[in-house]
C-alpha cells in the first residue's frame, strides 16, 4: 500500500489530486495538514482520511506516509519538497514548481541526491488534449521554424475594484506572471526551450486589497507582459500575455513554418474529449499550395488526458517514467520566467539557460 500525505488541499488537490489519487489501485490518503487544524479535518471528513496533521512538519515526520501531493501556493514548493525527499518521501508538487529559477533548481539538484524517489510536478492542463496533435504536425508539417506567435490574455477589461488574487501576490507567488508559465510549459512541449528573452511588462493596476488583512497591497506583477526571443529550433518566438485587454481573444497562437502554419485558438464548440482544466481548443492549418484553412482534429488515438495521479503512482511502482512534468522540465520553464523578469527589469536581452 502507498500511504499518501496531503500537504494544502486547494482546489486542484481537492477536486482532482486526493479523489484521482485514492482510485488508483494499491493507495491509501494517509493524512492531511492543511492551513490549520480545523480545515484540514473538513477535508478529511469529505474525503474519509483518517489522520489530521497540525503542521507540514508534524506530516512529514510520519513514518507511515510513503509519499506527499503539495497543493500549496508557489512560496512553499521548494522547503516542502526538499524537507519531504530528506524524509524519504516521493514527491507530487502543484505548479507552478518554485518561486523562481534559483529554488526551482535547488529542487532538482535536491532530486538528484535521492534518485530511488519519485518526483514529479503537476502539469499545465491547458492543451493536454492537443499536444499529441501538434507534435505530429511539426514533425511532418511544419518545415523549419520560423515563428511561435502567442496570445492569451483573459479578455477582460481592466478592473480596479477586485480584492487581490494569489497570483498577484509576489510574496506568495514570486516571479510567476499570470498564465504565461502555463503556455510557455506547452510551447515547451511542442517546440523546445527558448534561447533568449527580451521583455517589456506593464503593471496597470498598482495595488489591491488582501481579503486576508484587508489592507492595500502593492503589486508588482505585471498584468500585461510582452516577449520576444529566439527559440533553440531555430526561429523565432512573440507572446503576449494580460489581463487587461478588453474583448481580447483568450488563447491565439500561430506556429509558422516553412512549410505550413498551424493555427490554435479557443473554441467553445470543439468536439475534442477535454481533460481536466484543459481549455476547448480549435487546431486549422494551411499550406502554401492551400486557398483556405483546414480544420486539423485529434484523431481519436491521439486525444490526450489527464493523468497526472495514474502516471505518479506508475513511477512509484516502476512502471512508467514521469513525463508531465519532471523537475528537469520545470525548471527550465521557471529559468524562462526569471529570465523575462531581468529583461523587463534591465532592459537587456537574456540568454538561456542561466548559468
Amino acid at each position: 500500500m502507498i500511504n499518501i500525505g496531503f500537504i494544502g488541499a486547494g482546489a486542484n488537490t481537492k477536486n482532482a489530486h486526493i479523489p484521482k489519487l485514492i482510485e488508483q489501485k494499491g493507495v491509501a490518503a494517509f493524512g492531511v495538514a492543511n492551513r490549520s487544524y480545523k480545515s484540514g479535518e473538513v477535508v478529511a471528513k469529505e474525503f474519509g482520511i483518517e489522520n489530521v496533521y497540525n503542521s507540514w512538519e508534524e506530516l512529514l515526520d510520519e513514518d507511515s506516509i510513503d509519499a506527499v501531493c503539495i497543493g500549496t501556493w508557489p512560496n512553499m514548493h521548494s522547503i516542502l519538497t526538499i524537507r519531504a525527499l530528506e524524509m524519504n518521501k516521493h514527491v507530487l508538487c502543484e505548479a507552478r514548481m518554485a518561486m523562481n529559477s534559483l529554488e526551482a533548481e535547488q529542487m532538482f539538484e535536491a532530486s538528484k541526491n535521492y534518485p530511488n524517489l519519485i518526483t514529479q510536478i503537476v502539469p499545465a492542463p491547458h492543451t493536454l488534449p492537443y499536444d499529441n496533435t501538434i507534435k505530429n504536425w511539426i514533425k511532418n508539417e511544419m518545415g523549419d521554424l520560423i515563428l511561435f506567435d502567442v496570445k492569451c490574455t483573459t479578455g477582460e477589461f481592466p478592473n480596479y475594484n477586485k480584492s487581490m488574487h494569489w497570483r498577484e501576490d509576489r510574496d506568495i507567488s514570486g516571479n510567476n506572471i499570470m498564465h504565461m508559465g502555463i503556455f510557455y510549459e506547452a510551447g515547451m512541449r511542442w517546440l523546445g526551450t527558448a534561447s533568449s528573452v527580451s521583455s517589456h511588462s506593464n503593471v496597470l493596476i498598482k495595488k489591491r486589497i488582501d481579503e486576508n488583512t484587508g489592507e492595500e497591497k502593492e503589486i508588482s506583477i505585471p498584468d500585461h507582459l510582452e516577449a520576444i526571443g529566439d527559440m533553440s529550433c531555430g526561429g523565432s518566438y512573440h507572446m503576449t500575455h494580460s489581463t487587461i485587454l478588453g474583448g481580447s481573444s483568450l488563447v491565439d497562437i500561430y506556429i509558422y513554418g516553412t512549410e505550413g502554419t498551424l493555427h490554435i485558438f479557443d473554441d467553445n464548440d470543439v468536439k475534442t474529449k477535454q481533460a481536466y482544466n484543459s481549455s476547448k481548443l480549435r487546431l486549422e492549418s494551411i499550406k502554401p499550395n492551400q486557398n483556405k484553412w483546414k480544420v486539423l482534429s485529434p484523431k481519436k488515438g491521439e486525444v490526450g488526458g489527464w493523468r497526472v495521479e495514474e502516471e505518479f503512482v506508475n513511477a512509484i511502482k516502476g512502471k512508467e517514467k514521469i513525463i508531465h512534468t519532471n523537475f528537469f522540465d520545470g525548471m527550465k520553464y521557471m529559468q524562462f520566467t526569471d529570465a523575462l523578469r531581468m529583461s523587463w527589469e534591465s532592459g537587456n536581452k537574456i540568454n538561456l539557460p542561466l548559468n
